[in-house]
């Protein structure tokens, strides 16, 4: 397939994936200029246009990914909440209208394992799908460059 494909094709398909960096300097950067690219140049280059599809499929999934980890990380995370102002770890439960608030924050009695388990879960997750999005993209953008199909592993085809 490399002798078939142009350097301008190779290049821009290798752009659209290396494009999804933009995000760390753009908001939706991600999404924007891939499906930038990818739309100006979908009917020309069919090879543009899976790669296209490939990048903006990935960045809709790890979107996702991160959507429902977040989901599942705030009730457990909301569940701390109540536990911290019962146990009187804030002080607040000497609170009444004479004496005002008193702000003694006692270490020995909160409970942070509850608090950092779902975090820390939640925390290396997230780091392991920015540490694939980091290493999939610098792939795709390689071997498309020189010209090889390249998949996403844990991409979902949203776009067909």
């Amino acid at each position: 397939m490399t002798e078939t494909l142009s350097k301008h094709e190779k290049n821009l398909s290798a752009l659209i994936h290396a494009s999804t960096f933009s995000k760390y300097f753009i908001p939706f950067g991600n999404f924007l200029l891939p499906l930038i690219l990818w739309t100006a140049n979908k009917k020309d280059h069919p090879f543009v246009d899976q790669n296209g599809k490939q990048a903006l499929n990935f960045q809709i999934s790890l979107l996702l990914y991160s959507v429902i980890l977040g989901i599942f990380t705030v009730p457990f995370f909301l569940g701390i909440i109540p536990e911290i102002f019962h146990n009187g770890d804030l002080g607040f439960a000497n609170f009444n209208e004479f004496n005002g608030i008193n702000f003694n924050f006692d270490f020995h009695r909160l409970k942070l394992g509850k608090l950092l388990w779902p975090i820390g879960i939640a925390g290396v997750a997230q780091v392991g799908l920015f540490l694939i999005n980091i290493v999939y993209t610098i792939l795709a953008a390689i071997r498309t460059s020189e010209g090889m199909d390249f998949k996403y592993p844990i991409s979902i085809p949203f776009i067909k």
